[in-house]
């Protein structure tokens, strides 16, 4: 589809616009509009093919674990070895079923954007008003909207009377923005183009009319979801760990296998007794439970981070957030209420601080400056506020309205009552040109006119003002003074609001119909959305954490910059802020540059979000990002881990993210990390359990092999010990505990592996150990008494020993063993005593004897084997003592 676009229409007068298309405020005709909607298609965004799962399903089989573990299945199939190649295939399912789960992330975002368009639209075709679909408007068409109705399409606006449209969808905003119809410049940033409408939007109040400047994936709404199209959902660093590990192991098992049987053959074994044993090394030593290890790991960390406020959409983003080094944050609402409250008054040259004030304090008299501000609050306001017994409000109009009305409520005072008390005359409505909003009142005997609006206008209208002394002549100076004062609140990133009133004459048609004169200035109040409770000390735990916290926000410079130092995100109350006028002008470099150092971004279009998160991620971040809206979808689906409001997102922005915070709350993302590192360290620790123990059986034979001693274990009993006894403990490893130190250490290097290069070193020590000692048990079995199976029963005895003593060292990377309680993880206690209970058990019950061939062995050969075994413990702790001795001690 090639539409006919006009360039940067918001910077073009209305006739310019009507011009381009070859409109008029009478409408296109039919001929017209067929003409067009045959040459550039439906006002709609075109469907995506649907998701193919065989594709998906396919997906999951192609790492080099997964070939082995096939090949070896259909090798025990051949074999005739039924049960091990059933429990080989239920392996293969349930990684099939888990990586399919995982990925199974259709486009349901960009159907969601499809949703946001209005249904239907009123429109002006050929003079007269009539209501068409909204998907077959076209260029040049003249959109009729009132209060509530759903934006068809980006519209350049020609009428508009008192309209207030919330464009909160694209710009993250909630406070309703007023419309004009005067051009602004060409790069003004989309939250100030001022006489657009666009398509998705909502009119919150007032009336309009305009052209149709562009439709279906020509708005911007159709360009975030062709972004979004173009967004492949990323390789997140767990999975990129698993795929290097996956790729590694498969390797060195690949490699010990061949060397293994080759070996077997040199010193005289048959083939098919090697081939046997190659196969049962392989399983043996493949970390096949791994996935549901990390599957149970994540699921667990995604059940607790529910319980903080965080629900996961996609599993492996649970290691991901605790693998992040930025998080790029929207202000309102995530770090602030969302919720405009009055701050401070400044009336009379004295500072009120609203949540300073003690109501037995506050003045009552009615003439007092402070009173007299209040009122002047209350009674130029048109919004509403209910109050119930419980302690709730229901609030209707403007944001800023019901928060002076609010704080009148906390002073102690009736609003309902002074609007009672000061009966109507005449109002003036705010209107952006105007720039205030007056009310004329009966006041007792007297005419009040009240007025806000903006202060500079005030004070330019004000002849007199309030000082603690009186009302005194308003001098160059003092306006100055005020002045000043206008300046400094606004750079702590309040909204500041002028107050003045004056008396009139019996007849107000005059100081209705002119610009507001002679007002006595009482003074300013300043208004904020306050930063959470909580944030600032999660963003202090973010920065001890090695996590950079950045804000980017489609709010003023001055305000975003305020509140970022308020919250720590900057270090001085001057830090630089870029806008989204200034990435305009930057190019790729200088943004990658700029990145590095500039942690507050304002002003951003959805264009500018999704530049800086490519810019950190070229930069080698992990970044998770957060958002509500749908300008937001691009960039949650470009970072590493999106993360959508739950309460004022999106239905696009939940789709597009990998995690929804419940509560809209910075502080979850903090708890989210947390759980996100914890669930990195057990993948870890099961990891290296796994990978440890699977060295020592390859060990074993090769030296075995090598010395031209009896196989030391048959097949049947490698599988046995690797999918019964070891799999109990590994599963219940996903089940340790937190440690709030987590917060204490960096981020891991992208570059590290599951595995560190400590463990790796360990995996080495400990796989030896064990080698070593069970094949000097096997041997001195094997002599003490003739008997292969009694010398195979004590060599895979005491591996299962091994096991039971080195799961406990495997708890933490660090920390001795004997500094964690066994009863922190209850599941990982039970399951070792399972794990010896059932291989007891599988020794004296007459089938398991003849599936494993193993008998009972004597009470000295336990011993033996426990005391062998336990020397894992003493080996262990010795290289934790030696590596890191102030980590042994205070380590996770």
């Amino acid at each position: 589809m090639t539409q006919q676009i006009l360039s940067a229409p918001h910077a073009q007068t209305i006739e310019q616009v009507a011009a381009f298309y070859g409109t008029s405020e009478h409408g296109l005709s039919w001929d017209a509009v067929r003409q067009r909607l045959a040459r550039d298609g439906y006002n709609e965004i075109e469907p995506i093919e649907p998701i193919r799962f065989s594709t998906i399903i396919l997906h999951q089989f192609t790492s080099p674990l997964i070939y082995i573990l096939i090949a070896a299945c259909v090798v025990t199939l051949a074999m005739g070895d039924y049960i091990d190649s059933a429990v080989i295939a239920a392996v293969l399912i349930i990684n099939a079923t888990i990586g399919f789960i995982q990925e199974y992330r259709a486009e349901r975002s960009v159907r969601a954007l499809m949703q946001l368009t209005a249904p239907q639209a009123t429109v002006i075709r050929e003079g007269k008003q009539q209501v068409v679909e909204s998907r077959e408007l076209v260029v040049g068409d003249v959109v009729v909207l009132e209060s509530g109705v759903r934006v068809p399409a980006d519209i350049r606006l020609f009428h508009a009377t008192a309209l207030q449209v919330d464009e909160s969808l694209l710009t993250g905003e909630s406070v309703p923005v007023y419309k004009q119809l005067a051009p602004v410049p060409e790069h003004t940033p989309l939250a100030d183009r001022t006489n657009m409408l666009y398509a998705g939007t909502i009119v919150a109040s007032g009336r309009g009319r305009g052209y149709v400047v562009a439709t279906g994936t020509a708005t911007e709404l159709g360009k975030i979801a062709l972004s979004m199209r173009s967004e492949q959902v990323t390789e997140t660093p767990l999975q990129a760990r698993m795929r290097r590990f996956a790729n590694a192991i498969g390797i060195a098992i690949g490699i010990a296998c061949t060397v293994t049987f080759f070996a077997g053959l040199l010193v005289g074994h048959t083939p098919t007794d090697m081939f046997k044993v190659m196969v049962g090394v392989a399983v043996a030593s493949i970390p096949e439970g791994l996935p549901i290890v990390l599957t149970i790991t994540l699921a667990l960390r995604v059940s607790a981070m529910a319980k903080r406020n965080a629900l996961v959409r996609r599993l492996h983003a649970v290691e991901t957030l605790g693998s992040t080094t930025v998080i790029g944050s929207d202000k309102t609402g995530t770090l602030t209420e969302n919720r405009m409250t009055v701050h401070e008054y400044w009336i009379a040259g004295e500072h009120y601080a609203i949540d300073m004030l003690d109501r037995g304090s506050i003045p009552r008299e009615d003439e007092h400056p402070f009173v007299l501000a209040l009122l002047t609050s209350v009674l130029t306001s048109e919004a509403s506020v209910e109050p119930f017994d419980d302690g709730t409000y229901q609030t209707q109009g403007d944001p800023t309205e019901i928060a002076l009305l609010m704080a009148a409520l906390k002073a102690g005072f009736s609003h309902k009552q002074w609007q009672d008390t000061h009966p109507v005359v005449a109002h003036v409505p705010f209107e952006p040109q105007l720039q205030y909003s007056a009310s004329i009142r009966q006041r007792g005997t007297e005419l009040w006119y009240f007025v806000k609006g903006a202060p500079e206008r005030i004070v330019t209208h004000a002849t007199h003002w309030q000082t603690p002394e009186g009302i005194k002549q308003l001098t160059e100076k003092d306006r100055q003074d005020i002045h000043q004062r206008i300046s400094a609140m606004a750079e702590r990133g309040l909204r500041v609001l002028g107050l003045a009133y004056r008396t009139l004459p019996d007849s107000p048609t005059p100081a209705v119909n002119t610009e507001p004169r002679d007002l006595v200035f009482l003074g300013l109040v300043g208004l904020m959305d306050p930063p959470r409770r909580g944030v600032k000390e999660a963003i202090a735990d973010c920065h001890r954490a090695g996590i950079r916290v950045i804000m980017i926000t489609g709010d003023h410079a001055s305000t975003a910059r305020s509140i970022a130092h308020q919250l720590g995100i900057t270090d001085t109350p001057t830090a630089p802020v870029i806008t989204g006028t200034d990435l305009e002008t930057m190019s790729e470099e200088a943004l990658s540059q700029a990145v590095r150092t500039v942690n507050v971004f304002a002003r951003v279009a959805p264009e500018h979000k999704l530049r800086i998160v490519k810019a950190l991620k070229a930069n080698g971040q992990v970044v998770a990002v957060t958002g509500d809206g749908v300008n937001d979808a691009p960039a949650l689906r470009a970072a590493d881990v999106g993360v959508a409001m739950g309460k004022s997102g999106t239905d696009v922005a939940r789709e597009a993210a990998d995690i929804v915070l419940a509560d809209d709350n910075f502080v979850s993302i903090r708890n989210a990390v947390e759980e996100g590192r914890i669930a990195f360290k057990n993948v870890r620790n099961a990891t290296f359990f796994l990978i440890s123990t699977g060295a020592g059986s390859i060990l074993l034979f090769l030296i075995a092999v090598v010395a031209g001693l009896p196989l030391p274990m048959v097949p049947a009993q490698l599988l046995w010990l690797n999918l019964v006894t070891n799999g109990l403990q590994d599963v219940a490893m996903a089940f340790e505990p937190g440690d709030k130190r987590v917060l204490d250490f960096p981020p891991r290097s992208q570059r590290e592996g599951i595995i560190s290069p400590l463990l790796w070193e360990r995996t080495a020590l400990v796989g030896l150990l064990m080698a070593v000692a069970t094949i000097w048990l096997f041997w001195y079995e094997l002599e003490l008494t003739d008997s292969l199976t009694r010398a195979q029963t004590v060599a895979l005895t005491t591996l299962v020993l091994f096991q039971n003593f080195h799961v406990g060292n495997a708890r933490s990377e660090y920390r001795s063993v004997f500094l964690l309680s066994p009863f922190r993880n209850k599941f990982l206690l039970v399951a070792v005593f399972a794990a010896l209970g059932i291989h007891i058990a599988a020794l004296y019950f007459p089938p398991t004897q003849f599936i494993l061939r193993v008998e009972p062995i004597e009470l000295d050969a336990w011993l033996r084997s426990t005391a062998v075994a336990l020397s894992v413990v003493i080996v262990v702790e010795l290289h934790k003592w030696l590596r890191h001795p102030e980590l042994a001690r205070t380590g996770i």
